[in-house]
């Protein structure tokens, strides 16, 4: 099929083009009007074509959590393609060694089969003091025998794993999962400005949602988010308007720079759900107004999707639109290295999402599938 007549957005801007999808990739792209050739032409005139968006920090939706095991895992993940989500990152909260172990075990094979693009572990190598939604019981320094033991269980799965580097054994196990091909993002930390650039300079390469559970900015202790912003780092930034502030995140985007900040959901069980009592891992969570919260009122998570995030920063933080979805598409496909995701290119997979000029989703194609066909239109 050829998408024709909407306005493509690539990491360079937007401009007016088409997309020819044959079997589960992306055969050719080319600006102007559709070719006039023997494929089913699908008018998209008047719309936004993008990648499918691709969330590497996100706990649940729809009702379940990955915590749940494969079946659940399997209805957060179409319900999140639902919502122009095609590829997903199953985060664990943290818990017990053996229970982490357990879970990864149960998802690993999903990961295998290409359902899931990886597991994030964020925790149990987390700062108490800067725990947030954490279960603080289950909180343990970074021991490399533990390291070794849930990499062995996730058997490759495990694609990226939030750290407090200054925990006892914290720089080493920076060392440890690197030297595994392991993302480490710095992240619920106390981490001063001198240690974060030593976790840095030994291999970790991204910051867990910016400013959220982390030591603040001092100007005497720049603490870790400076670090991480002046490093080259990739930048995970929670886009649902309670987390961070949109001037934050807008002038967070601005100081970084187009491709380095990673829009995240860390959506949890009640995304896409009405507000009630929900569960985050093993602790209970209420959803009030849309905003998850543990019983301390911490927050706990988000209840956006991927796409709501790409219309805060827009609509709200004023972040251009083609970085937004760059920030939301092949920025965190590049984070983890996952091949073929997150762009309108030749040989990708055919991964795309329509979206209104205003941002309201409309149609989105899963490895060339209707997973959510247009309305009224000839798809």
């Amino acid at each position: 099929m050829i998408l024709g007549g909407g306005s493509l957005v690539t990491a360079d801007g937007v401009v007016p083009g088409w997309v020819r999808v044959t079997g589960t990739r992306i055969d050719a792209i080319g600006h102007g009007a559709a070719p006039d050739d023997d494929a089913d032409l699908v008018d998209v005139r008047g719309l936004l074509v993008m990648p499918g968006l691709v969330d590497v920090h996100q706990h649940g939706a729809g009702g379940a959590s990955y915590d749940e095991g494969p079946a659940a895992a399997e209805e957060v993940v179409l319900s999140r393609r639902r919502s122009g989500t095609t590829s997903c990152v199953a985060s664990l909260a943290s818990a017990p060694i053996e229970v982490l172990e357990a879970r990864l075990s149960s998802l690993a094979p999903l990961v295998a089969s290409g359902l899931l693009a990886g597991v994030h572990l964020e925790g149990p190598w987390l700062n108490p003091a800067r725990a947030g939604a954490h279960d603080r019981t289950a909180l343990i320094d970074p021991f490399p025998e533990d390291v070794a033991r849930l990499l062995a269980a996730g058997d490759g799965a495990v694609g990226m794993v939030t750290l407090a580097p200054e925990l006892p054994g914290g720089l080493a196990a920076v060392e440890q999962l690197t030297g595994a091909g392991v993302v480490v993002a710095i992240g619920h930390t106390e981490a001063t400005y001198a240690t974060t650039r030593d976790a840095l300079a030994r291999g970790a390469t991204a910051g867990t949602h910016l400013y959220n559970a982390m030591r603040p900015v001092h100007h005497r202790e720049p603490g870790p988010v400076v670090a991480l912003l002046e490093s080259g780092a990739a930048i995970e930034l929670v886009g649902d308007g309670v987390h961070l502030h949109p001037a934050v995140l807008g002038g967070t985007a601005r100081l970084a720079g187009p491709g380095r900040v990673v829009l995240v959901t860390d959506a949890m069980a009640a995304a896409g759900m009405p507000d009630g009592r929900y569960r985050l891992a093993d602790r209970e969570v209420t959803v009030s107004d849309g905003v998850a919260r543990g019983a301390g009122g911490e927050l706990a998570g988000s209840t956006i999707t991927l796409a709501d995030a790409v219309r805060f920063a827009v609509a709200a933080a004023g972040v251009p639109l083609h970085e937004a979805v760059t920030a939301a598409s092949a920025a965190p496909a590049d984070l983890l290295g996952l091949p073929g995701v997150g762009r309108l290119t030749p040989g990708a997979w055919a991964d795309v999402v329509l979206m209104t000029p205003d941002l309201q989703l409309l149609g989105v194609l899963f490895r060339g599938e209707w997973e959510r066909p247009l309305p009224g239109r000839d798809a």
